[in-house]
């Protein structure tokens, strides 16, 4: 018979936390699962074992002894015997927990902490985690490699930091889509394992976030890349079953009364989501979850996407108004500030901005789209 490898992968989380959480030194219990994983490849060709995860606990916790056993001496090596688990002990939640805990630990950088996280939580190979970033597999192994070495100290008695936790699955979900890997999906995933086992209302809604967003993906390019605004985006092409799901635990969220700034973009994300069009958008309502987010993170970002908003609920003179509290410098203010003085009638000064803008773009199809937007204002003018 076939091997299912999608139960394989689903197990090596659950796997390498217990031997994690029995005392294994991360780096060690990770290679002793991947031991476990080819040795599965092989014996369940001729036949599958009735509980899959206790099979693979057993034999990994078999080869991580072996390998400590080459680098330990006889008494470390039997205190690590007599702790051996039960096979089929990998279920807990608690193991999870801090297995994502580890992965986002404060030693790590934001671009190490993702790669171990899709490693050793979401079970991807170093190979697809090379290929979504684009960068050769020998120098993700590395990266993965030095991840590993700075965690493997790490006591999980200390208190973990969901907050850290979260704020990687976001990086991991805004990174883009490479590859044969989608990594916004597969931080949508880990978010929605990660509510599964902690009861936090941030989390549904940082999964709500996620999804509401990942559901407008298909309209948000055209087929050569280009980017489609979203006064521009065809809205049926967004995914009414991933809304809903969205919509649904937003929901669930908001009803614990414990608002966190997740939840609040995620009910901004579900009012975009609910309006058949940009004029029938619910911007009043907008607004006013934009000023319960300044309440929580007054960042550049948020008082510069709700001088947007502003605009499209009071007009232009009140978005631009809003933006002068946002500082010259923050990243895409040129592309709001070109915006604003367009839809208030100041077409020089809006085209200036957009080519300005187009200048500061940080990616090849941005800076396309407000070179675009630059020549559709100039071309105006000269209609005058």
């Amino acid at each position: 018979m076939g091997v299912d490898t999608s139960l394989l992968r689903s197990s090596v989380p659950k796997v390498l936390a217990v031997l994690v959480r029995r005392g294994a030194d991360f780096a060690t219990a990770e290679d002793a699962v991947q031991e476990a994983l080819i040795k599965a490849l092989g014996a369940w060709e001729r036949t599958e074992p009735d509980d899959l995860t206790a099979w693979l606990t057993t034999v990994a916790w078999r080869s991580y002894l072996d390998l400590v056993r080459s680098q330990s001496a006889r008494s470390d090596r039997e205190r690590r015997v007599a702790t051996e688990p039960q096979p089929g002990d990998a279920s807990g939640a608690d193991d999870t927990l801090a297995l994502y805990f580890l992965c986002a630990h404060p030693v790590l950088s934001p671009a190490s902490a993702v790669a171990l996280t899709l490693r050793a939580v979401g079970g991807l190979t170093t190979r697809q985690i090379a290929e979504a970033y684009l960068v050769p597999e020998a120098t993700m192994a590395q990266r993965i490699s030095r991840a590993k070495t700075k965690v493997s100290g790490v006591s999980l008695d200390q208190p973990g930091d969901l907050v850290a936790v979260m704020h990687v699955l976001y990086l991991m979900f805004n990174e883009g889509y490479f590859g044969d890997v989608d990594l916004a999906a597969e931080a949508i995933s880990l978010a929605l394992r990660l509510t599964r086992v902690v009861d936090d209302p941030e989390v549904a809604g940082l999964a709500s976030l996620m999804l509401l967003h990942h559901a407008r993906r298909p309209a948000r390019t055209r087929a050569d890349g280009s980017l489609v605004p979203l006064a521009e985006q065809d809205r049926s092409l967004w995914d009414v079953g991933v809304i809903t799901e969205g919509v649904t635990l937003l929901q669930r969220a908001l009803a614990e009364n414990r608002l966190g700034p997740y939840q609040a973009q995620a009910a901004i994300a579900a009012l975009h989501a609910d309006a058949p069009s940009v004029e029938e958008t619910d911007w009043i309502q907008i607004v006013e979850w934009y000023d319960e987010l300044l309440g929580l993170t007054d960042t550049p970002v948020v008082r510069l996407n709700r001088a947007v908003v502003v605009c499209e609920a009071d007009g232009a003179p009140s978005g631009l108004t809003a933006l002068a509290e946002v500082a010259e410098g923050v990243p895409r203010r040129s592309a709001v500030a070109a915006y604003l003085h367009e839809c208030n009638g100041a077409l020089p000064t809006a085209a200036e901005l957009y080519a300005e803008a187009a200048r500061q773009g940080t990616s090849v199809p941005e800076r396309q789209h407000l070179t675009r937007q630059a020549a559709r204002v100039n071309q105006l003018l000269r209609g005058r």
